[in-house]
């Protein structure tokens, strides 16, 4: 019996260090949402151009965000159209976009800064995927209005929030880039 209590004791000078060390270490590793987020992915993204577009060739600027439910989301502020056929009306484009590792794309907002009022057909997201990469298609077919965030939100969250989720119009009140938060300048509001 006293020998179980002697080692009992050096056990109890180890207890409390490895119990904070191990609190430490719980606390601050990553979970799984937080997780991808911290992996940086590249996504393709295709973009077809409606053949009812009013200019042949836009000089507007297109900006995207899109993202998944956990709120990692990628964005570009301006789309080139300074090439030889960007955006051009029946045509499809296809541009990279850095962001965030996500879990499926289920939004994504366009925004039309200009005169030509460009219209969208669709826009392809392709993320790359463990196996194999996943795409979400979102259907426009309509000139975007100019200067507001629209576009889709299928995300499951969103759908208590909003009934349909389908071509909500947000009203820009900032030029910044969106971020999938509370924010007023969000894409997702």
């Amino acid at each position: 019996m006293a020998a179980s209590g002697c080692a009992a004791v050096p056990l109890r000078g180890l207890a409390l260090p490895l119990l904070l060390s191990v609190l430490t270490l719980a606390l601050t590793a990553p979970s799984g949402a937080s997780a991808a987020a911290a992996r940086a992915c590249t996504y393709t993204l295709r973009v077809k151009t409606s053949c009812a577009s009013p200019a042949a060739r836009t000089s507007d600027a297109v900006s995207v965000a899109f993202g998944d439910a956990y709120r990692n989301e990628a964005h570009a502020p301006r789309l080139p159209t300074s090439g030889p056929r960007a955006l051009e009306r029946c045509g499809t484009d296809t541009f990279r976009v850095p962001g965030p590792c996500g879990y499926g794309v289920c939004y994504l907002y366009l925004r039309r800064d200009g005169r030509d009022g460009w219209a969208p057909e669709w826009v392809q997201v392709v993320q790359p995927g463990p196996r194999a990469p996943v795409a979400a298609t979102f259907y426009f077919g309509d000139p975007l209005p100019d200067g507001v965030w629209y576009g889709h939100d299928r995300c499951p969250k969103a759908k208590a929030a909003d009934a349909d989720g389908e071509h909500a119009a947000r009203p820009a009140t900032s030029t910044d880039a969106p971020h999938a938060s509370n924010s007023s300048a969000s894409p997702r509001g």
